[in-house]
């Protein structure tokens, strides 16, 4: 019931997050920003998540999730209620800092949740239902964000969301969370330094894959509403494409079960870069909105079965007691790309458009499916 629990809290808080990366984005445009602009805004969701990053993840593992929860849904409100009382620019980019914070912390949480209800064995099913819970809310948040934009506004649409982080906040306080903590102890005076998790054996190779996997599904969610908007798209009809990169997650994830048992995840990952590698390449040369949608759902497929797949891989590699920081620097290396993704495609886009940005991307995923081959391969020959 917990893990159920958790998964609830999760689609209410993410489905306010992901709202408020899409209201931002377009409230930014509508306020006339740059493509520039609009990068170093969704860049900051990113850039204080990722020097913290490290250090929460440590303190997750000593004093558990249930805290941290609390102060993740109630940064993210604060991020809301800013938005909604002060609608301008600058007040923006510490909407991006504040709620970025939040989530991170939140997303750290929930993870170590997962990795730490029930036995070993039922940590495939977990992350798999958390993953369920976030693909829910990916699709509903960024279509609900379309529709409220367009039917009440941009600043009752940040209110709209606050509004999801008080159930959350609500529900967290009327439910028992009960998560074990870890059982591992630390003896007096020992250290625990980033480089002894970066030299277990194939956890290297796992954040790197994971870095390309979330960079790809950040790009397009940052870039779509920009290419939507240069196309000419409405609100409704951009939040209605990443509606359907929300939905192909959530099918893909609820067949996801049966796959894991015939195939490994390294070959999950590679189906996944390809796919969303061949998705991209072609997004920047198609102007229908039927085909838009039909090829977010492409990508939506290709990404969607890699997230549990990577923290499955992480979590069974981490050191004993030592989940949350791996989860925590896998959430460092993430954001310094994220960070720095929109600020290099946004220059990118504004000076020769968003078909190159696309083609860029999807040549570094095909480099990362070559790479991930090979740790299937190196694992292959362990067995």
């Amino acid at each position: 019931m917990t893990l159920y629990r958790i998964g609830a809290l999760t689609i209410l808080l993410h489905l306010a997050f992901s709202g408020l990366r899409v209201a931002q984005s377009l409230f930014a445009l509508h306020l006339g920003a740059s493509a520039v602009t609009v990068g170093m805004l969704m860049s900051l969701l990113a850039v204080v998540p990722m020097i913290f990053a490290v250090s929460w993840g440590r303190y997750i593992d000593r004093v558990g999730v249930r805290m941290p929860m609390y102060a993740g849904a109630g940064a993210i409100l604060v991020a809301l209620l800013a938005a909604f009382a002060v609608p301008r620019l600058e007040v923006l980019f510490v909407v991006s800092a504040i709620s970025g914070s939040g989530f991170m912390l939140f997303h750290i949480a929930v993870n170590q949740a997962a990795g730490l209800i029930g036995k070993p064995a039922e940590r495939a099913r977990n992350f798999t239902v958390l993953a369920l819970a976030f693909s829910i809310s990916s699709f509903l948040g960024p279509m609900t964000a379309g529709f409220a934009i367009d039917l009440i506004g941009y600043r009752y649409t940040f209110l709209f969301f606050a509004g999801s982080v008080v159930v959350t906040i609500g529900l967290m306080l009327a439910w028992s969370i009960d998560v074990p903590r870890h059982e591992h102890v630390f003896k007096p005076g020992e250290k625990k330094r980033l480089g002894d998790l970066l030299r277990v054996p194939g956890m290297r190779r796992v954040f790197v894959v994971s870095g390309l996997l979330s960079m790809a599904w950040d790009l397009f969610t940052f870039v779509m509403p920009i290419h939507g908007s240069q196309l000419g798209l409405s609100a409704s009809t951009i939040g209605l494409i990443l509606g359907c990169f929300g939905a192909a997650v959530f099918v893909v994830r609820l067949i996801l079960p049966p796959l894991v048992h015939r195939l490994s995840e390294w070959k999950m990952l590679v189906g996944a870069m390809f796919t969303t590698g061949v998705g991209l390449a072609l997004l920047p040369m198609v102007t229908d909105v039927a085909l838009l949608m039909a090829l977010a759902f492409l990508l939506g497929m290709g990404l969607g079965g890699a997230q549990p797949m990577v923290m499955a891989l992480l979590y069974n590699k981490a050191p004993p007691g030592r989940a949350g920081e791996a989860v925590g620097v896998r959430t460092l290396l993430l954001n310094f790309s994220q960070a720095g993704i929109p600020l290099m495609f946004g220059a990118l886009g504004a000076a020769l458009g968003m078909a190159p940005v696309f083609w860029t991307m999807a040549l570094s995923l095909v480099a990362g499916g070559w790479y991930a081959q090979r740790g299937d391969s190196d694992e292959g020959s362990r067995r």
